[in-house]
């Protein structure tokens, strides 16, 4: 993979992964509610779950992008 060298970009991906890590935080406050709620909509949990599980799999593939490669 192509790592971004020019500083806009990298601030841009720093900026995109801070928005995705409080996306992240806030689905799992809405999650934990849910799940205290008996009458909370299983499907909807499952739903904000994945939509979680996601954001992690974005968060780590654009934190790893902003690390340089080493020379073997």
């Amino acid at each position: 993979m192509n790592q971004p060298t020019d500083p806009a970009e990298l601030a841009r991906i720093a900026q995109r992964v801070a928005l995705l890590k409080q996306e992240h935080r806030d689905l799992d406050i809405a999650i934990a509610r849910l799940q205290v709620d008996i009458d909370a909509d299983e499907l909807a949990v499952k739903r904000l779950k994945k939509r979680k599980l996601h954001l992690k799999d974005c968060i780590a593939r654009l934190e790893s992008a902003l690390i340089p490669d080493e020379p073997a």
